[in-house]
């Protein structure tokens, strides 16, 4: 019996897959555990539908996250700390933080989780961060780190 597979079965295939399998299993395992459907014409139809509306959010999210690492790349986010006099910042600047400021200065909905921040920032200056938007999309983030004025 033919089979297309809606979610990943380890050693038989990936979702969205087309794969021959023995009747009692399809009828015994991987039909009523909504692993896969029998694979007649409707659902062909229907799959093959749901595969390019798939597509095409996909695309759009593409574009979404190339428009917003344009905007990402042309602002710098300050951020202001209090420090000592040797250039250290008294504790250290977190993602949590970036994503603060730049949603305040900026108007910028940067989730803190797609920062790539190897090591909390630590001394004042400025630094450019990676931000990844999509797994084809990275943009820069400027951020400045500045002593505050007390």
């Amino acid at each position: 019996m033919k089979v297309i597979l809606t979610e990943d079965v380890k050693k038989l295939g990936k979702r969205g897959e087309v794969v021959e399998v023995s009747d009692g299993y399809a009828k015994n395992f991987v039909i009523p555990k909504k692993l896969g459907v029998e694979a007649n014409d409707k659902n062909m139809n229907v799959w093959k539908n749901e595969k390019r509306r798939e597509d095409k959010l996909a695309e759009v999210r593409l574009e979404e996250a190339k428009a917003l690492a344009e905007q990402i790349g042309a602002v710098q986010v300050k951020i202001e700390m209090k420090g000592g006099t040797s250039g250290k910042v008294f504790g250290a600047v977190s993602t949590k933080e970036i994503a603060t400021a730049a949603k305040k200065q900026h108007d910028l909905d940067i989730d803190k989780k797609k920062i790539v921040l190897d090591e909390p920032i630590k001394s004042f200056g400025a630094v450019s961060l990676p931000v990844k938007l999509h797994p084809e999309v990275t943009a820069t983030l400027h951020v400045m780190v500045v002593q505050k004025e007390e």
